[in-house]
């Protein structure tokens, strides 16, 4: 719009006249006057219509959610009226004309409320109106912020943002994958990636040296308050480190981030506690403690690291039908071992005692991220395939590229990956991570405003050779 004006820029234009483009966020009609609050991205102001203006006609077909053009002179409010707690108190807007860019029905909720109070199901069908709230609409631009502010700190460190692919392949070493039918390749699927960790372990083997990523992932997985069928994650790899490099820069990033962004909020302790999966078993019974002193002050941020985790642990079978072996890993089969328990994997020996390097960062009660020094030699990772009861045939069938790549040279790396999701629900004090992500599924994984998961026609089934059946419904 030629000329339009922000709303939070008004304060600069005092005695002028100006044109803003927003909604009409409420309306108050005073007989001879006409009250307006209006919004735009920036913020609102008042506007008023005053008695025998020219734009009275028009002001009085106006409604809330409607889109305008607004013209009006910037004079400053008199001293009685001044509400200086609020944005833009000291001014107002002196409306002369209006253009209705759009109407509006009246919206299914109140966008002014905070839409927690509404239907999760109701809210998530009109999306588009629940992020127009003030609550939902600064969840989505501190999360912009905080992306940027991560990305600013990581290259300051001298680390490359890398894209990586979205169509890989499956492989069984984590969740369910959503898989994809390759169209040109009949009976061949895609795999949509449960993260980047192949790929930015095959970075490093070209060596990229630092690399992250603002990664989205998927996992066909049930879902709960702080899990999503797809999320994002916050993704990096060092090469050349160790255990204490890793956790030493992630503290100081998740420090600026705090500091820059969140002044108002106090990190209980630095430099962050640490504690081993043993001692925080025995201590709380879970491996993600929350170490707050004070749980009802919501401005405490307690990060904590627990380390020390067991590489294996022993197959549950009615869990998992498939597992090959006795033994799987606890969190990713790309770890290393402790160096003191390399010989214990290399021999087969002392399988249950063997501990990883892999270290967790945890926030209140919350396992924020994790991460872990790599393997980085064929041999190693073939070891631990072993352990867990891989066929060597299945092994070079699943992972040939990896451990081809690691026979060229791949240097030892590092890395961690933090759902940023669950961070930005726990900065803005939100009850699950849906507060947080600009277009949500339900608990259950749907879409409730694009209708999906769908049917696909007859025509698409058969362009990708796939013949479904008939599921009754329970």
């Amino acid at each position: 719009m030629k000329n339009r004006i922000l709303i939070d820029e008004l304060k600069n234009h005092i005695d002028q006249e100006v044109v803003i483009g927003a909604w009409v966020d409420t309306r108050r009609d005073q007989g001879k006057m006409i009250f307006f609050e209006f919004r735009d991205r920036t913020g609102k102001v008042q506007g008023v219509t005053l008695p025998n203006s020219a734009a009275m006609e028009i002001a009085k077909t106006l409604r809330s959610e409607w889109v305008v053009a607004v013209t009006g002179k910037v004079n400053k409010r008199p001293e009685r009226n001044v509400q200086a707690d609020k944005q833009n108190g000291d001014i107002e807007l002196e409306v002369l004309g209006v253009e209705v860019l759009n109407e509006s029905e009246t919206p299914v909720f109140d966008i002014t409320a905070d839409t927690r109070e509404v239907g999760e199901e109701t809210r998530l069908r009109h999306k588009y109106l629940d992020m127009r709230s003030p609550r939902v609409q600064n969840n989505i631009r501190m999360r912009a912020k905080t992306a940027k502010a991560i990305r600013d700190f990581l290259e300051l460190e001298g680390f490359i943002e890398v894209e990586t692919p979205l169509l890989t392949k499956s492989t069984p070493e984590g969740a369910r994958d959503f898989v994809v039918p390759a169209r040109l390749y009949p009976g061949n699927f895609y795999a949509l990636p449960q993260s980047p960790q192949q790929y930015k372990q095959l970075l490093m083997t070209g060596g990229i040296e630092k690399y992250f990523q603002v990664a989205k992932c998927l996992r066909d997985e049930d879902s709960r308050g702080d899990r999503q069928p797809e999320f994002t994650q916050i993704d990096l790899e060092m090469s050349f480190v160790d255990r204490e490099d890793v956790m030493a820069l992630n503290e100081r990033a998740l420090i600026d981030l705090v500091t820059k962004l969140y002044p108002e909020k106090k990190i209980q302790e630095i430099p962050f506690p640490r504690i081993t999966y043993k001692e925080a078993m025995e201590k709380y019974g879970n491996d993600r403690p929350d170490f707050r002193e004070n749980k009802e002050d919501l401005n405490v941020l307690a990060f904590g690291w627990v380390i020390d985790f067991p590489f294996f642990e022993r197959t549950d079978k009615s869990d998992n039908p498939q597992a090959e072996g006795e033994w799987t890993f606890t969190h990713n089969p790309f770890s290393a071992p402790k160096p003191e328990h390399m010989d214990w994997l290399m021999n087969r020996e002392n399988i249950g005692d063997i501990l990883t390097t892999q270290y967790d960062i945890i926030l209140n009660g919350y396992e924020l991220g994790g991460g872990s020094i790599r393997n980085h030699k064929p041999e190693r990772l073939r070891k631990v395939f072993e352990i867990m009861g891989h066929k060597p045939e299945d092994i070079d069938a699943n992972f040939g590229h990896m451990l081809k790549a690691f026979s060229l040279g791949t240097p030892p790396h590092g890395g961690i990956a933090w759902g940023f999701d669950r961070l930005m629900m726990l900065l803005q004090n939100e009850p699950n991570i849906r507060e947080v992500i600009a277009f949500p599924k339900t608990g259950e994984g749907k879409d409730p405003m694009m209708d999906s998961p769908s049917l696909i026609s007859d025509k698409q089934l058969a362009e990708l050779n796939i013949i479904t059946k008939k599921v009754e419904k329970k």
